[in-house]
């Protein structure tokens, strides 16, 4: 039983077995083995893979039957529907399995479904495709003569890239009666071929020995590869080398470039090698400095240029040559090379300041020396002669020095500090050599100051404004000036001149700063006392000895309003501006009751003055012209009209900031009788006192007539000695004016104008109301009633009097109006101006200094007045000189009737030279007439 039970036992481990060896056998088979030769075509078959496995060739595609690799490119491919091994390129055994002897490829091949993997090995057989070769062509051996036989020379074997029998197996040597050829057997199929000297070798008989050593692989038939052996025979050394020439003898220019060849030198030797190759250098003697200067080349014998050779160092130098060939011991010859330098124009001149001035004074005088200058060139010949000059437009020259090669350098031209401070003088030397050089050098001279430069001024003559008002100290204006010297020379010091000239009177008035030219003033001006002065500023240098210049300053004084009205009429006799005025009742709308006379010592708009009512009884009754001040009826005069009304009137100007007075009038309404009855005693009382004090009048008249006139001689001789015929001004006026400048006053009355010219009043003049005896009348051509018309209310001031100006254009004469006095009281001719051909009575003021006491005249516009009638005057009667100019004193001539008829006085015209002829006219009429009278006596 036990031994069934063991069979069974057996029987089933022996199906188990057979079930695993047939899952094994579907998961691997046998390993198949192919061959292929190397080299065969793409698309050789190798094995049909499939059949050998016993596949199904119809379940190869659906299997998916492919070689697995990871090679870009394998060397084999299965067929996809045949399972048969191809050749997929060129195989090249020696690439794939170099140096092996068994060149096999292992491939992997797998099927799925299930997956079989299957292992092929393909062996790639040799094939005698190359041939041996060596690793060069041509093999050099030097053997020397005296070589013994029997010396082996081991020879580089030859490579083949077979293996096996295809490797290379013997070599051959061609036929030579000194060499034979042996091989050395290394294992692995490496045989080495050696080279043996069998015969003496004999140089003179033979130098060399041509050899081809061949090598053979085991092909049939064999491929070989050749190397040629060439084998030199050396000599022994038994000759020294021989120099070409007897002498070297060679010029070189100087400054030749490193590298130059200056000579070649050859010497031989009749060995042959090493014992015949001639080496050069320098001999032991020649010197380190030398050798720093040429050199020489090796196995050329080729002497050159090393370092800067300089014909002005050394001109010549001279050089041992050795020659030694390559024998051992070695033989050497030496050679003397003489080389002479040619000098070349390469040094420049050289130029060198020996004495030198750096500064010198400008008021030089031409050919004084500022320099010594010396030249010099290192070259020889034409190369080394030097010429200088100056190559810039300056005052200075180079003169020759008797000394070969110095210059002097000179001035030639004068000198001038303020035009050029500094020279920089380029001095330029050049030889005599072609190319020429050049070498320049730059001198710098500085001049040095003198005093010879007057301050000037930085402007010439000066005009300043000044305000008035002005704060007494403070500085005012400045003055400037410059001098075009330097340093001390240059230092301004400024004082003012005071030599008590009249034009420089009013300099001890105003200081100045020395050092900045800041003007002040020590006093406050005022235009009302002074319009314009001049003085002369002098600036002065710090030079030794000093230079000065003087500047006239001309400074005009600008009007302020800094003045009130003043009130002329109505005045009081306490010398308030208060008046009294009696008017009949029977006064109709428009008739004239009385005028505000006011003064303003301002100019222009300062002294322009605007009248304005600010308090008045009844506002119906009467009206104020804002320009003239004249007080009128604006309606007749009733009986229920009070009898007494009062005025408060306001005078002021039209300056920034006006200023004003005030005026205050009383109008009494009187019967008409009783106003003519008051007229009549106050006229009667004012021609007794007038008749009392004429012979006082005409007395201080003559006298300041007198006075005048000599004053003016005075003035005018002045003023022609003074007189800068370089600078003249509108605005400069006589030391003798007073600073009151002339009214120019232009009245309207609807389209008709009137004007008055004449000079202002003086503050202290004044008129007393209501006397008629003396009247300023304007005749009228078209009315010839006894009745003045009385002028309209609209009177103007004239645009010039607005301005505050001068009447600078031209009027025409048509009438004089007459100032006619009491009986016995002179006339006094008045010229007066009209734009229209008619005009009309009005009342103004008269002109004061014409002669004429204010106190005792009343003056108005009208065809005559009490006393005897006007003197009429036709058109151009009166001659252009009668006007009088504003700014010149007058000098009027008073005649009196002493029979009591009233006689004229003309105005004498204000040039200098008229009142003399005037003068002496009216002494040679007197003298005629005295000399008539004796005449008539006798």
């Amino acid at each position: 039983m036990e031994q069934r039970g063991r069979e069974a036992r057996r029987a089933q481990m022996r199906w188990v077995c057979c079930v695993v060896a047939l899952l094994l056998w579907g998961v691997a088979s046998a390993q198949l083995r192919y061959s292929v030769p190397e080299e065969v075509k793409e698309g050789t078959v190798v094995g049909n893979v499939a059949k050998d496995l016993g596949l199904d060739r119809t379940t190869l595609k659906e299997r998916k039957y492919r070689i697995v690799s990871s090679a870009a490119e394998p060397l084999f491919r299965l067929g996809d529907n045949d399972g048969i091994l191809y050749v997929s390129r060129l195989i090249d055994r020696e690439e794939v399995c170099e140096r092996s002897t068994a060149c096999v490829i292992h491939l992997k091949t797998v099927l799925e479904n299930p997956l079989e993997v299957h292992y092929v090995g393909v062996e790639v057989l040799d094939i005698n495709d190359h041939s041996p070769s060596f690793p060069v062509e041509i093999k050099t051996l030097d053997i020397p003569e005296s070589v013994q036989p029997g010396m082996r020379i081991p020879l580089k074997a030859a490579r083949d890239a077979d293996s096996g029998p295809f490797s290379v197996q013997q070599y051959k040597l061609s036929t030579n009666e000194h060499f034979r050829l042996e091989m050395k057997d290394k294992g692995d199929n490496e045989k080495i071929p050696i080279l043996i000297v069998q015969k003496y070798l004999d140089r003179e008989a033979a130098g060399s020995h041509s050899l081809v050593l061949t090598a053979l692989d085991g092909g049939k038939p064999p491929k070989t590869g050749d190397i040629n052996i060439l084998i030199n025979v050396l000599d022994s050394n038994d000759n020294s080398p021989v120099f070409s020439s007897d002498t070297y003898s060679v010029t070189l220019y100087e400054n030749a470039p490193v590298g130059t060849t200056i000579v070649q030198v050859n010497a031989t030797d009749l060995d042959e090698g090493p014992n015949g190759e001639v080496v050069y250098s320098f001999s032991n003697s020649v010197s380190h400095r030398l050798l720093n200067l040429f050199e020489i080349n090796h196995l050329t014998g080729a002497i050159m240029v090393k370092g800067f050779i300089d014909f002005e160092e050394k001109d010549k130098y001279e050089l041992e040559i050795q020659a030694s060939d390559k024998g051992s011991p070695s033989l050497t010859n030496e050679k003397s090379v003489l080389i002479k330098v040619v000098d070349v124009n390469d040094n420049a001149p050289e130029i060198e300041v020996t004495s030198f001035s750096s500064s010198i004074t400008e008021d030089s005088r031409p050919g004084t020396t500022v320099a010594l200058i010396s030249v010099n060139d290192l070259d020889s010949g034409l190369n080394g002669k030097v010429i200088c000059s100056i190559t810039e437009d300056v005052p200075f020259s180079l003169s020759p020095s008797l000394q070969d090669k110095i210059y002097s350098l000179v001035t030639k031209l004068p000198l001038d500090r303020e035009k050029r401070t500094k020279y920089d003088i380029s001095v330029v030397a050049r030889d005599g050599g072609q190319p020429a050089l050049s070498s320049e050098k730059t001198i710098s001279v500085f001049i040095s100051d003198v005093n010879d430069n007057s301050p000037e001024f930085s402007s010439s003559p000066y005009t300043f404004y000044v305000a008035e008002g002005n704060d007494a100290g403070a500085s005012i204006f400045s003055v400037k000036a410059f001098d075009r010297d330097d340093n001390e020379n240059a230092v301004i010091s400024y004082h003012i001149l005071r030599d008590g000239k009249d034009e420089n009177k009013l300099s001890s008035f105003l200081s100045i700063n020395s050092e900045n030219g800041q003007i002040s003033a020590l006093k406050s001006f005022d235009f009302e006392t002074l319009k314009s002065f001049q003085f002369q500023v002098v600036a002065t240098d710090g030079g030794s000895p000093p230079l000065s210049s003087n500047v006239t300053v001309n400074v005009f004084i600008l009007d302020q309003n800094d003045n009130a009205p003043v009130i002329l009429y109505p005045v009081s006799s306490n010398g308030s501006a208060e008046g009294v005025e009696e008017i009949p009742r029977n006064m109709k709308a428009g008739d004239l009751v009385t005028k505000v006379r006011a003064y303003d010592a301002d100019i222009g708009y300062n002294g322009w003055l605007l009248f304005s009512l600010q308090q008045v009884t009844d506002h119906s009754l009467f009206s104020l012209d804002r320009y003239t001040g004249q007080i009128r009826t604006l309606r007749s005069l009733t009986e229920t009209d009070e009898a007494e009304h009062g005025l408060l009137i306001l005078v002021k100007d039209n300056g920034n900031v006006s200023l004003s007075a005030t005026a205050t009038v009383t109008v009494k309404l009187v019967e008409p009788k009783e106003a003519f009855a008051a007229s009549d005693v106050k006229s009667a009382a004012k021609v007794d006192n007038e008749e009392d004090n004429v012979t006082f009048y005409l007395i201080i008249t003559l006298g300041s007539v007198s006075l005048l006139f000599v004053i003016s001689i005075i003035v005018l001789i002045a003023m022609q000695c003074s007189k800068s015929t370089e600078y003249t001004s509108k605005y400069l006026q006589d030391a003798n004016y007073d600073g009151t400048l002339c009214h120019s006053i232009q009245y309207r009355s609807g389209d008709k104008r009137y004007m008055l010219v004449g000079p202002r009043m003086s503050i202290g003049s004044t008129v007393v109301p209501g006397s008629h005896a003396n009247t300023l009348v304007l005749p009228d051509r078209r009315h010839t009633s006894g009745e003045p018309k009385m002028p309209n209310s609209d009177w103007r001031y004239s645009a010039s009097l607005r301005a505050g100006g001068v009447m600078q254009s031209s009027v025409h004469m048509e009438e004089s109006s007459v100032m006619q006095g009491a009986q016995g009281v002179l006339v006094q001719n008045w010229p007066t101006a009209s734009s229209a051909a008619d005009a009309e009575g009005g009342e103004v003021s008269p002109p004061m200094g014409a002669g004429v006491d204010s106190n005792s005249w009343h003056f108005r516009y009208g065809p005559g007045g009490p006393g005897a009638p006007p003197q009429h005057l036709k058109a151009g009667d009166v001659p252009p000189e009668a006007f009088i100019i504003p700014g010149s004193p007058a000098i009027i001539s008073i005649r009196q009737n002493q029979g009591g008829d009233d006689d004229k006085s003309d105005f004498i015209t204000f040039g200098k030279k008229e009142e003399a002829k005037k003068k002496k006219k009216k002494k040679k009429d007197k003298k005629d007439k005295k000399d008539k009278g004796k005449d008539d006596d006798e």
